[in-house]
């Protein structure tokens, strides 16, 4: 018998059919087991079970490899959660560069002919679901050759207050590439969108001029491909491709961090682009000052441009994403679920997202209704750790009485000296922004104050920070080393 895949390059989007026999070759058993054996220690096994337990390695090459998913999901949510985790594991087994490929199991499919085989690589794709909605993809031969993802659109990124920068500087950048904030750097913490915002710059201008040259990869890529370059002795064919892109998105920069030969390269291609006028976008997840073992006069490079930040989104946001993702996935959610979602998950969209999933994955395989008390029990893992990362009352007691050089008892305590009332009032209110916890919790936690004066610290908090840049900044050094 013989099963049919359905083929789903990563990036760029390609989909097509062919069959795949039932009885894998040995040796394919057993290097997926290899992987798999790594695999377990980079992930829970509880997300190993649930996603990857049931992947089948079904073809390798000296250029590509080829994992077979059970469906579409599973599929859809390994390539948005898990595919840097695979490549690494790749690149740690094998030696030179293989373009990864997910593949969906296809009962129904027809046998392609040998031409149609062939051309696997330039099969016009089919949209996803999400782009079919949002009327966005725009799979050609210019997608795969820039490695975009055209699922990354600005329609489809939901803006709030945390993203509005971003989100403009962005736009600004693909209305006029070369002419405004060049290079535009891109920083904020893992899965708030640096990444999406940036492919939908490259995605929108080949939206308008579909031969204009564009190259997304990760700092990741660009070091494994120098790396390679150096030992094939190809460092011109490699200079070449780089340097003649007119827009360069690299993602992932603080990889470049301690690689010196790297970051000599990297210098050269920058500055080659950006003397010839070409666009660089770059994301890191921090400020280019902050990246460890990052050679001065590339730090200075990355600051000529324009910084903007992504912070984490606000309850209204992260509720918006989740509406929004609901629509295209075309799943029914119940409206406490997704507020349970945005109030439990607050960090990261990408495992906000991750969570949603999870639930529309378990709704449509076992045709249940899904209830909060079950929700709870398929995230436990998510819960878990997001829980314990939660900032604690004693926490921030703790760290306002280090920077305010008083006793940590004074937090409690009856004194009111204005060396000790005011911290005292700061810490009130970073508790009330940072926790979950009520008013009367937080006045307990300060020896025993009612709910009142923990709302008059906050409001006196609030205008001395309005009014006293240096205490915000103080306030948000605090926050920011907290979490």
């Amino acid at each position: 018998m013989e099963r049919r895949f359905s083929v789903k390059a990563f990036s760029p989007l390609i989909l097509t059919t062919f069959p795949i026999s039932t009885t894998m070759p040995t040796s394919l058993d057993h290097i997926w087991s290899e992987l798999s054996e790594t695999l377990k220690t980079k992930v829970s096994k509880d997300t190993f079970d649930r996603w990857f337990g049931g992947l089948v390695l079904c073809n390798l090459s000296d250029t590509s490899l080829t994992l077979a998913a059970p469906n579409e999901i599973h599929q859809l949510w390994i390539e948005t959660n898990y595919l840097p985790v695979l490549q690494e594991l790749i690149s740690e087994r094998f030696e030179g560069a293989r373009t990864l490929k997910i593949v969906v199991s296809d009962e129904n499919g027809e046998a392609p002919s040998e031409e149609e085989e062939a051309a696997v690589e330039v099969v016009k794709p089919k949209p996803t679901p999400s782009a079919q909605i949002n009327g966005t993809a725009k799979p050609t031969k210019a997608d795969r050759k820039s490695g975009l993802n055209p699922t990354y659109q600005f329609n489809n990124f939901v803006v709030g207050p945390n993203s509005q920068f971003a989100h403009a500087a962005s736009l600004a950048v693909a209305d006029a590439p070369s002419v405004r904030y060049n290079p535009l750097f891109i920083h904020g913490g893992s899965g708030l969108g640096k990444t999406h915002l940036m492919q939908a710059i490259g995605n929108k201008i080949l939206g308008e001029r579909d031969r204009a040259s564009i190259l997304y990869l990760t700092c990741e890529t660009f070091t494994n491909e120098f790396i390679d370059a150096i030992q094939r002795g190809q460092l011109t064919k490699f200079r070449a491709k780089y340097r003649k892109a007119e827009i360069l998105l690299i993602d992932d920069v603080q990889f470049l961090g301690g690689k010196d030969r790297s970051q000599e390269e990297f210098f050269h291609t920058f500055n080659s682009l950006f003397d010839g006028q070409k666009h660089i976008v770059i994301t890191s997840d921090r400020p280019a000052c902050e990246i460890s073992r990052l050679e001065p006069r590339l730090v200075s490079r990355f600051e000529c441009g324009l910084t903007v930040e992504l912070s984490p989104p606000s309850m209204e946001t992260r509720i918006a994403i989740l509406h929004q993702k609901r629509d295209e996935w075309g799943v029914k959610i119940d409206e406490e679920i997704i507020t349970f979602l945005a109030e439990r998950i607050s960090r990261n969209v990408r495992r906000l997202e991750g969570a949603l999933m999870r639930i529309a994955s378990f709704a449509s395989l076992s045709g249940e209704h899904v209830g909060l008390d079950r929700v709870e029990g398929l995230l436990k893992d998510i819960l878990r750790e997001e829980a314990a990362r939660q900032v604690s009352i004693d926490a921030i007691q703790r760290k306002v009485a280090e920077h305010f050089d008083i006793r940590l008892a004074d937090m409690t305590s009856r004194r009111r000296p204005a060396n000790i009332a005011f911290p005292r009032q700061v810490a009130m209110y970073m508790s009330r922004r940072m926790t979950k916890c009520s008013l009367v919790e937080i006045g307990d936690a300060f020896g025993g104050r009612d709910h009142g004066t923990v709302i008059h610290a906050h409001k006196k908090v609030t205008q001395a920070i309005n009014t006293d840049d240096s205490l915000r900044q103080v306030v948000d050094l605090l926050s920011s080393s907290l979490r």
